[in-house]
């Protein structure tokens, strides 16, 4: 039995904890929250106990900790549950800044704990299967990767303050999941961004509309768009083209079901929510994480993975802010 603490009650702990309950080879022992009335009601949910942050990482009956905190507070959580020898599952991003990510590394490859960076969309059925198939060599060698993600409307201005921008915040998911299906490193890329949804994001100091290329050393190709507003619902479409063949995955709709009539074909909407959309990638990579730590085997994605994505974000905002490519 893996016993888990979670940090941070918030929508995203919530997902967790549900998956958690479920699970037969984990028992949420205890949950922390800014809001103690937070902590207190999750907590009721699952029969653990509300506790202090500190007390919970110096706890005996905690064996690991799923920090869904604040991006700002990770890096001294990162700290002080390596120090205390709790393997950790972190949000994305592990930390705004690369350079405090490398921080992190270092505290967790010193105490020798397993650290597993969220990237939920490495665990959607849909593209989990569809790299699975690239490996299997079902299009040959992938020569042009495009990766659509849009949101159904736009964070406050305030948010955007603190999130890091769009490349850190959103377009973070899809610099992992192009080096999820590249199956190589990016050694160049170049960004271009507008202010095209709401004008508050551009007087907050970002773009709310992004485009980005990268470049692999052998020559493949990943085009990457993102925007604040997609007025059809959460649009996360991904197609890799190959030498042999194409692989595609589409949009999750809210049915299967299609009307034709002679003004043509009608199909249900796109789920209008992440949390939605994601729901069987939360829960398979919470049951990844879980089952790793049952049976010794390394966790993925890690926090290496989390620093050279952040590290794609850094580059990207260098090009935005240039008008040139970025080598790495």
């Amino acid at each position: 039995m893996i016993r888990i603490a979670l940090l941070g009650c918030g929508r995203i702990g919530q997902v967790h904890a549900r998956t958690l309950k479920a699970l037969d080879a984990a028992q949420v022992t205890a949950v922390s929250d800014f809001l103690p009335e937070a902590a207190q009601r999750l907590a009721a949910t699952l029969g653990a106990e509300a506790r202090e942050t500190a007390a919970i990482i110096a706890s005996d009956d905690v064996d690991a900790v799923v920090i869904g905190t604040p991006t700002d507070t990770h890096y001294d959580l990162i700290h002080a549950a390596a120090k205390a020898g709790k393997a950790i599952f972190c949000e994305k991003p592990v930390d705004l800044s690369s350079d405090r990510i490398g921080d992190c590394i270092r505290a967790v490859e010193q105490a020798g704990v397993p650290f597993m960076t969220a990237f939920n969309r490495r665990f959607d059925p849909s593209f989990a299967t569809l790299q699975g198939r690239i490996a299997a060599g079902d299009i040959g060698d992938v020569e042009l990767v495009t990766i659509l993600s849009r949101d159904p409307s736009p964070p406050p201005a305030e948010y955007i303050k603190s999130s890091g921008g769009i490349f850190r915040d959103m377009m973070i998911h899809d610099f992992d999941m192009a080096r999820f299906l590249l199956g190589e490193e990016p050694v160049e890329v170049h960004a271009m961004g507008s202010v095209l949804v709401d004008p508050a994001i551009g007087e907050a100091g970002d773009v709310d509309t992004a485009a980005v290329m990268l470049r692999t050393a052998s020559g493949k190709i990943c085009q990457i768009s993102n925007s604040r507003r997609a007025t059809y619902g959460y649009d996360q479409r991904i197609e890799v083209h190959g030498s042999k063949g194409l692989l595609r995955a589409e949009n999750k709709l809210e049915n299967t079901v299609e009307l034709a009539t002679e003004a043509g074909f009608a199909r249900a909407p796109a789920l209008n929510f992440f949390l939605e959309r994601y729901e069987d990638a939360y829960r398979r990579e919470m049951e990844h994480f879980i089952t790793a730590l049952s049976k010794g085997t390394p966790v993925s994605p890690s926090i290496t993975d989390g620093l050279k994505a952040q590290l794609l974000a850094d580059a990207a905002s260098t090009s935005l802010q240039s008008g040139k490519p970025v080598a790495l």
